[in-house]
């Protein structure tokens, strides 16, 4: 009798062998937590097996956009949370490689974040999909190829407030005076409604103080509020914080 082991052993290898199934994909990783970009290419950038390769690498919005222009992959795991504007600044700057009808760039978002406004900012940025970061190196193989290939790919609990904030006939999809606000004014909102500090803000963001001041009067002045107290309002009614 043959040792079960072994021959567990064998059907997996046997199936890691067949994964890639002719497949391949060329992939960009975006996130600033290089620990998790490492675990990220450990899991899903076996090419032999996987059929993905990993072209390239980035941390922040600048480097993302220099490397998705260089590298040209067909997708590219987004984080939505960067310094330098967050993922939908890099959907903004990479807008004409999403269009390109030869040789299109598909963004697939990875992120911890299962809010309404992150997954709805970058999918109305141009992203074909949103899974978050519980999910498995299977099933994220599985979303990338998908992408790939042109299908919009959701986390399934994602996937129900997605439509009904594109389909409701209730309330738009828009919030006017949300667009109003610049992805990094919409960052510093956020933190401030947070409680934190100019000097915090400006850390967490690699900006300096005097800017962050004028990001918050220019919020202040496009919502036409007051102070600070008045703005966590605005935001916590919104849900935002």
């Amino acid at each position: 009798m043959s040792d079960p082991t072994e021959a567990n052993g064998t059907a997996e290898a046997a199936q890691a062998a067949g994964a890639a199934n002719g497949r391949h994909v060329r992939v960009v990783l975006v996130d600033d937590h290089r620990m998790f970009r490492t675990g990220v290419q450990a899991e899903i950038g076996r090419t032999e097996q996987t059929g993905v390769e990993v072209v390239g690498e980035a941390p922040d919005v600048d480097q993302a956009v220099t490397v998705i222009t260089a590298t040209r992959p067909e997708v590219v795991l987004l984080d939505v949370h960067l310094p330098g504007g967050g993922g939908v600044e890099v959907l903004r700057r990479c807008a004409a490689l999403m269009t390109d009808a030869e040789r299109p760039v598909r963004f697939l978002a990875l992120s911890v974040s299962d809010a309404a406004e992150d997954v709805i900012g970058v999918i109305r940025g141009g992203a074909r999909g949103y899974v978050t970061k519980t999910i498995t190196g299977a099933d994220l193989i599985d979303s990338i190829f998908r992408v790939q290939e042109g299908d919009a790919v959701f986390s399934p609990r994602l996937a129900g407030f997605v439509l009904d904030a594109f389909a409701s006939t209730d309330a738009p999809p828009v919030d006017e005076d949300l667009d109003r606000l610049t992805q990094r004014e919409r960052e510093v909102l956020r933190l401030i409604a947070r409680g934190y500090a100019y000097k915090e803000i400006a850390k967490q963001l690699f900006i300096s103080v005097k800017t962050v001041e004028s990001h918050v009067s220019a919020v202040l002045r496009k919502l036409q509020l007051s102070n600070r107290h008045e703005l966590t309002r605005w935001a916590t009614a919104r849900r935002l914080v």
